[in-house]
């Protein structure tokens, strides 16, 4: 049961309206998304990736809208890291930006998101370097 953060890659072809506590609602054009996210909790990052994997099912955090809508087409693992440095990282791209306030970062007080738009021309370099990820 490994511990630690997390990141999705999720891609969208059409225009995708969200809504959330934290954020209202929100439109979302097509493009490649990273969403970040933790798992410390039971069952740690497997049981966590395999839910969002999962086409269908109740609708608990940000994220499942996406990953319902969308295709997630990879996934990284960070044993023992933190989704805030993730979004650091990510954020530094360039051509990164945070399309939704507020999404998935609800109960964070450093992230504008958890949620960046991104090149992922650029991010696939970036990704080479990284161990424990795959594509779909």
């Amino acid at each position: 049961m490994t511990k630690g953060a997390y990141f999705l890659g999720i891609e969208t072809k059409r225009f995708l309206l969200l809504a959330g506590a934290s954020f209202g609602s929100a439109r979302l054009a097509p493009g490649f998304y990273l969403y970040c996210g933790s798992a410390y909790g039971p069952g740690g990052m497997e049981a966590r990736l395999n839910r969002h994997l999962k086409r269908h099912k109740k609708q608990r955090w940000h994220v499942d809208q996406l990953t319902t809508q969308g295709k997630v087409r990879l996934v990284g693992r960070v044993p023992e890291g933190q989704e805030c440095d993730l979004v650091s990282q990510f954020s530094a791209l360039s051509g990164s930006a945070f399309p939704v306030p507020g999404f998935g970062s609800s109960d964070c007080k450093t992230c504008p998101s958890h949620l960046l738009l991104v090149d992922e021309g650029r991010l696939r370099p970036y990704l080479a370097e990284m161990a424990l990820v795959e594509y779909f």
